[in-house]
């Protein structure tokens, strides 16, 4: 069995080379005569798979991604060509909502805030935006939950309107799909006409896709003066990115939001899950066992721990400002594929023990994604 899989995927032999002889390719250099006898295709965001892709692959049984979404990959194509498809829903949620969190509160600490005067819109309320709420809470944010789909399928009841969220949110974080036309279009939710109506100091966050806003739109209203904070993980264009924003942005990475070890990881898992499924063997592998040890694992909280250390404890684990350094240090000579290719490891909130005495602290720490025990 042939298998070909992103080179950005860790743990790909780890998991498959049961199943046969595995060869990485670039995302975006695949060729379609690659695809000639190859039987599994294992793929990240930016490989499209489409008719030009698969126009060779004369024995492809099964495609994965590892990741979220899905908008690269022709599924309709896939189902009339009888070939098995599977994502990875959920992945790397927990580490775009690390990445959030590590974002805001760099801005809360640079900026002398408290994200508990906030209120945070949050546009899509699946498996991210969910747990970015959760986390959101913990920190004290008031919250504005905004997604269409689910709000017409009675799934939130509590949602608003996009326009509601504009108006009044100090803080929109996006966490949709990339969906171009009909009714719950999300290219270029936020554009030229609504853009004006933010609050003048409101911070945006994009770790989604980069569709999702018109950067052209978001520059010229930088350019006039617009004073948004921007924190940008994802660009229209990619790897062509928009290099006049990146002045205006106070935080920005090359679409690394979900890239901590235990969300590349979790995603190669579950695509190795389901090709065993696919083919009726059975599980032997399992994530825990190639995940290399923490270089922190416990920490023990003092008496005197408050809100005013939680940033303390986050950015010991991840602090996003690092990944903007590596952006801007790097992006002329490197460019942006390659620092994503040779991205810096970074762990979860949960690798690390937290102990402490405190059963409030307990439980917002917990509730953050920190492994917490109480004493």
């Amino acid at each position: 069995m042939r298998i070909l899989a992103d080179q950005n995927m860790p743990l790909v032999e780890e998991f498959f080379s049961d199943f046969g002889e595995i060869t990485r390719f670039a995302g975006r250099e695949l060729d379609p005569q690659q695809l000639i006898d190859t039987d599994i295709l294992l793929v990240r965001s930016i490989t499209k798979v489409d008719a030009n892709l698969l126009a060779y692959a004369n024995k492809l049984k099964f495609v994965g991604t590892a990741t979220i979404g899905t908008d690269h990959v022709d599924q309709t194509l896939l189902q009339q060509k009888g070939i098995a498809f599977s994502s990875a829903p959920g992945c790397n949620a927990t580490a775009v909502a690390e990445y959030v969190v590590s974002s805001l509160l760099a801005l809360a600490q640079e900026d002398d805030f408290s994200l508990r005067d906030k209120t945070v819109g949050i546009i899509g309320v699946g498996n991210i935006g969910s747990r970015l709420a959760v986390k959101l809470e913990a920190l004290g944010c008031k919250l504005l939950l905004c997604d269409p789909p689910k709000q017409a399928a009675g799934e939130l009841s509590e949602g608003v309107s996009l326009d509601t969220v504009i108006e009044k949110a100090d803080i929109l974080s996006f966490h949709v799909p990339l969906v171009k036309e009909g009714i719950y279009k999300t290219k270029h939710l936020l554009n030229h006409s609504n853009l004006a109506k933010l609050k003048s100091n409101a911070i945006v966050v994009n770790s989604c896709r980069g569709d999702v806003i018109d950067n052209s739109a978001l520059l010229n209203f930088m350019q006039a003066g617009g004073g948004l904070s921007l924190v940008l993980d994802v660009w229209e264009n990619e790897p062509n990115i928009e290099l006049a924003l990146l002045p205006y942005t106070r935080i920005g990475s090359v679409h690394i939001a979900g890239h901590s070890l235990e969300g590349k990881a979790g995603g190669t898992d579950m695509l190795y899950q389901a090709v065993c499924q696919q083919l009726d063997k059975p599980t032997t592998h399992k994530m825990a066992d190639f995940l290399p040890q923490p270089e922190f694992m416990a920490v023990h909280l003092g008496a005197t721990f408050s809100d005013a250390n939680i940033c303390q404890l986050v950015h010991s684990v991840y602090d996003a400002r690092r990944d903007y350094g590596l952006l801007k240090n790097g992006l002329n000579s490197e460019g942006f594929d390659s620092l994503r290719k040779n991205y810096p490891g970074r762990r979860e909130f949960s690798t690390l023990t937290v102990k402490c005495s405190s059963t409030a602290n307990a439980k917002r720490l917990s509730q953050l994604g920190f492994n917490v025990i109480e004493e």
